[in-house]
């Protein structure tokens, strides 16, 4: 299969495809034409392909065919238990599935964990490797806090809790500047989120265990990474401190950090346009 999805405006509707793989239903996003780019998005209560790239599907999509995937356990796609969970398995499927030989992965947080993982069981399919507020590897940091950050603990409690006063709550401190989260995003974490009572168990369920969702790498095998690798971060990131991109940036080896000043943990969403323009420029070149 290898059609490509051109909707003459780029809403959240007019982009929203499913596909089913051997294992999981994927619902996606989809926008543009040419090399293909695929978004991974965050572990977060209420995320999805959408919610997490919206700024950025429709400039991506000038230059690329963009995927914007709901990774299993999240959003419109199949729910899974932690401990089944292969979320690189899933992707290698939906790849298999959509005819995509190779692509460029992009991926916030979780979704940089996965490109990651992905980097290193899969090199031949991954042509560029891009994170943003990824963790690198899960033993305590220099400069980072034990146990879990600020962000973490409200993470959590969006799963268990998942409000408006608490999607606020968590916006926030995704965010560097407080004022960043606007009503009409508050409510649809809030809503997305308590709509898929499924997800928020599994979630919960599995958070913390080796056989969670949250799979870190080896340092060992971080380095056999061969992608040419663009490893954003936000300066205030105080879900994950950008001490674990340095710490990437170390390992692999054709590697380079970009650090975003006055920026959260969404730098994707916070400084959308300075974000469009670096993905694209790393990319096409």
């Amino acid at each position: 299969m290898t059609t490509t999805f051109i909707p003459t405006e780029i809403t959240r509707e007019s982009t929203s495809r499913t596909v089913q793989t051997k294992d999981w239903n994927i619902h996606y996003q989809e926008a543009g034409t040419g090399y293909p780019v695929i978004l991974i998005h965050g572990s977060g209560p209420g995320a999805g392909g959408w919610s997490n790239f919206s700024p950025n599907i429709a400039p991506l999509a000038e230059k690329f065919r963009v995927l914007a995937i709901d990774v299993p356990g999240w959003g419109n796609s199949s729910a899974v238990r932690a401990q089944d969970s292969d979320s690189v398995e899933a992707l290698r499927q939906f790849m298999d599935e959509l005819g995509i030989e190779k692509a460029a992965l992009v991926g916030n947080s979780m979704g940089g964990m996965i490109s990651i993982n992905m980097a290193i069981a899969h090199p031949e399919r991954v042509s560029h490797l891009i994170s943003m507020g990824a963790p690198g590897l899960s033993r305590p940091q220099i400069f980072s806090a034990g146990g879990l950050s600020e962000g973490m603990k409200i993470l959590v409690e969006g799963y268990k809790n998942p409000t408006k006063e608490v999607m606020r709550e968590l916006a926030n401190i995704m965010t560097f500047d407080p004022g960043f989260a606007s009503d009409e995003m508050v409510t649809q974490r809030a809503e997305a989120a308590a709509e898929r009572d499924d997800h928020r168990a599994n979630f919960l369920e599995g958070f913390g265990k080796p056989d969670g969702f949250l799979r870190f790498s080896e340092a060992k095998d971080i380095a056999t990474i061969t992608a040419p690798s663009l490893l954003i971060h936000g300066r205030d990131d105080r879900v994950v401190h950008f001490e674990h991109s340095m710490q990437l940036n170390t390992l692999i080896p054709n590697s380079r950090l970009y650090l975003i000043n006055q920026c959260g943990h969404w730098a994707q969403l916070e400084h959308s346009e300075e974000f469009n323009r670096i993905v694209t420029d790393f990319i096409g070149s």
